[in-house]
This record gives C-alpha cells, sequence and structure tokens, in this order.
C-alpha cells in the first residue's frame, strides 16, 4: 500500500510532484478525508486488504509530525492489516527528524526511514529550495538509529547544472560515513513546470550535459560497489538483506492500493489514479465522492512491454528468447549487458541506456 501525504515545507526547484506547500498542515482534514477514501476503497471493514509493505510517500509525511502519523496508522489499520514483519516506511526530512517524532513513529509501526538528504552541500541544498543543513542530516541518522529505527535510505541527486557548486564525490564520501544501509540516487531532470523549467525556458539556468550525468552514475556505481553495496536496480543501492520490499515489489509487478492525492493504484490489470491537487482531492473524499482522476486496463501487449522494462531496471534482468539473444549480442560484447544462458541484465553503462534497449527488444524493427 502506498499513501501520499502531499504537504511541504517548500517545493523544491526540481520538484513536479503532486504537493501541497502549507505553512500549517493541515492534519485533521487530511486524516479525515483518508478516512473516507478508504470507506470507499474498502468497505467491507477490516483485513480486506492484508499488506506486506506500506509507504507513507510525497511530499513530506515527516510534516504530519509524531501523532498525526500515528492517528494516521490507526485509520489505516481499520482497513488494512500489515503482515507480522510488515515493511512499514516513511519519507522525512532531515529537519524533521526529533527524538519525539522518531518515538511516535516507532509506536506507530515505522520500521524503516527514508531520509530526503540530497546533497551535503550548503550551496548545492540552498539551489534545490530545500530546507535543512548537511548537519541536520547527520544529526537526523543519529537520532532515528538512538530512536530504534536501524533501516535507513538516504535520497541523494546528481547531475546538478554545472554552474552549481557541487562536489558529487564529496556527497558520496559523507553519505557514506553515516553508514545508512540504503542508497537511493537520481539523475536530476527538467520538468517543464517547475521552478528549474521556468529558470532553463528563460536562459537563466542550463540542464547538466549527458557526459556529465553518465560520468556521475557511474562514479556513484564504482564507490557504492566498493563500499559494499549492491546495485541492486538502476537508482538504489542496498547492503546484504537491505533491499526497498516496497520498491522491489513495484518491479516486480506486484498488486498495490494508493491513497492519496496523485497516489496510483495498481490490481495486476487495472492502473487508476487520484486527483493530484490536494484540495480537489480532499473535498471529494470528504463528501464521500471517488477522488479518482482516471484509469487505464492494460493489454496483454501493455504488461508484456511494462514488465520487460521493469525487470531490465533490475539486477535480476529478464528472460529473453532465442531471437531476441541473438539481437543483444552487440551489448554484451561492449560491456553493457551480461547473457546468463537466456537471461539478460545490465551493467551500470547498459542501464545508461535501458530505454534505447527496450525499444530495441519490444519493437524488433526498429532502428532506435
Amino acid at each position: 500500500m502506498y499513501v501520499h501525504v502531499p504537504f511541504c515545507a517548500r517545493r523544491c526547484s526540481y520538484c513536479d510532484f503532486a504537493i501541497a506547500v502549507r505553512r500549517t498542515v493541515p492534519v485533521d482534514e487530511y486524516i479525515a478525508a483518508i478516512a473516507g477514501e478508504l470507506d470507499l476503497r474498502f468497505p467491507g471493514g477490516r483485513d480486506v486488504w492484508r499488506v506486506e509493505t506500506l509507504y507513507l510517500g510525497g511530499g513530506t509525511p515527516s510534516r504530519l509530525g509524531g501523532s498525526g502519523i500515528q492517528r494516521l496508522m490507526d485509520v489505516l489499520r481499520a482497513r488494512m492489516t500489515p503482515d507480522a514483519g510488515a515493511e512499514i516506511t516513511i519519507e522525512a526530512n532531515p529537519d524533521d527528524v526529533t527524538a519525539e517524532a522518531v518515538a511516535a513513529w516507532r509506536a506507530a509501526g515505522v520500521t524503516r526511514l527514508s531520509l530526503g538528504a540530497q546533497s551535503f552541500g550548503a550551496v548545492a541544498l540552498a539551489w534545490m529550495h530545500r530546507t535543512h543543513t548537511a548537519e541536520q542530516t547527520a544529526a537526523a541518522v543519529h537520532v532515528a538509529r538512538d530512536g530504534g529505527i536501524e533501516s535507513l535510505s538516504l535520497d541523494l541527486i546528481f547531475a546538478l547544472p554545472t554552474a552549481v557548486p557541487r562536489s558529487w564525490s564529496g556527497d558520496l564520501s559523507d553519505a557514506l560515513a553515516l553508514r545508512p544501509d540504503h542508497l537511493s540516487l537520481y539523475g536530476l531532470t527538467v520538468e517543464r513546470a517547475t521552478p528549474l523549467g521556468r529558470w532553463v525556458a528563460r536562459g537563466t539556468a542550463t540542464a547538466a550535459p549527458d557526459e556529465r550525468y553518465a560520468a556521475e552514475y557511474l562514479e556513484a556505481h564504482d564507490a557504492l560497489a566498493g563500499a559494499g553495496f549492491e546495485h541492486y536496480e538502476v537508482s538504489s543501492y542496498a547492503k546484504a538483506g537491505a533491499r526497498s520490499r516496497h520498491n522491489s515489489s513495484y518491479w516486480a509487478g506486484v498488486a498495490y492500493a494508493g491513497l492519496g492525492p496523485g497516489a496510483h493504484e495498481f490490481d495486476g490489470e487495472r492502473r487508476r489514479w487520484n486527483i493530484g491537487a490536494y484540495t480537489a482531492w480532499a473535498q471529494r473524499a470528504l463528501l464521500g465522492e471517488d477522488p479518482v482522476a482516471d484509469f487505464e486496463r492494460l493489454t496483454p501487449e501493455n504488461r508484456a512491454a511494462e514488465r520487460l522494462y521493469l525487470e531490465l531496471r533490475t539486477a535480476g534482468g529478464t528472460v529473453l528468447d532465442t531471437a531476441a539473444a541473438r539481437t543483444v549480442r552487440p551489448w554484451v560484447a561492449a560491456g553493457w549487458a551480461k547473457l546468463d544462458g537466456a537471461r539478460l541484465s545490465l551493467t551500470a553503462e547498459g542501464w545508461l541506456r535501458l530505454d534505447e534497449l527496450v525499444v530495441m527488444l519490444a519493437n524488433p524493427g526498429s532502428r532506435y
């Protein structure tokens, strides 16, 4: 189950997610709206949905505070039951992590914390419009561990514009010094409806060139692999036993429920998604109206193409038929892929070309 908590103190320069910037977070209204959506989704009461993983994403779920997360979890448990040993993750900004909040999150059942560090450079954090400092990230890690949350993931963003002073090598070193068991690394992309998109349109910012993107991606791969992390998915690194079970289920095509503004849901055949704007979503949910924006039913062809893409994102790769195995031989020769019998998996160099390969395999006649 995924629950979207849209609230943020400020919109980051690169963000095009469904967020709601609020000085004062409407905790009561949000939780009541989630309860309303749950009544629509799961009218049969408790146990209609048993979950192996629960992910509170955002936005910034930690903006609900300790008691807000506890109340949200109480509402969720009225309609679903986490399995024994369920992975329950909360995303947090470092400046929201206090001893009191961690104690409340643990009491609510949280087992895993994903911290939006993004960088350890003051100039880079300011350019991103982040509200925390590098020192607060380090403090948050220590507070979380002291409070009993051992499973910790850090997010970092690479390929910032060349004009932004930033040491990617330094960020990797600083992140490793905090001893997380998981890291998620995302290349900066320019989305039109963001501050960064407007800066690029005006010519006051320029996206990093492809060469820099590739160099920083491969530098991270080498540094983290050297530190004992498994590069198990395009953007994800984990110590042994610390893979994100929730995200891994997406890549495996597992069914999931989705609640909150902009949240997606997938039952194995049909994908639906909610209205992205917080106010419109809340109004509908509070009135007992379905806040769905739209849905699509996947054809067998859609599902096959999606499965190919998702499997190739992971270290496990995908199984090819004989013709496709012949097609990828140049990739193997170039060091971009590995073939173990009929199973194809990509190297870090290959992941930089993932979209090209998926088009080629999904459309054998393509000259992409």
